[in-house]
């Protein structure tokens, strides 16, 4: 599992000072967690995010995104609860969740947007 910041987000997520429109820049498909220390709903989603980090390892790459420290990148998602979970499928436009998702609601988000089994 990965912390994002601005500058690896644009290599791997999305360059929008190079696209108007979504393009996805990764390799596979990707779930990204913005959250805060403070949240405690995050720190429930947290364990989750590593074990489906690792259940999905070569298939999905898990990010994590500090909404406090990168102000900008949640503004530009438009975030305003946390923990809000974008789901990143390598075709078509990515998708958001919010709230502390069980894993069950999870395993089916990346098998139904992300497309992987």
């Amino acid at each position: 599992m990965q912390h994002l910041t601005m500058e690896n987000f644009k290599e791997k997520v999305f360059d929008f000072e190079k696209n108007k429109e979504w393009k996805f820049e990764g390799d596979k498909p990707c779930i990204i967690d913005f959250y805060a220390d403070w949240c405690g709903p995050c720190k429930m989603v947290a364990p989750i995010l590593e074990e489906l980090s690792e259940e999905y390892k070569g298939k999905v790459d898990v990010y994590k995104i500090d909404t406090e420290k990168e102000k900008e990148l949640a503004g530009m998602f438009g975030i305003r609860s946390i923990p809000s979970i974008l789901f990143v499928p390598k075709e078509g436009q990515p998708q958001m969740a919010t709230g502390a998702l069980p894993k069950p609601e999870m395993k089916k988000a990346i098998e139904q947007v992300l497309s992987v089994e």
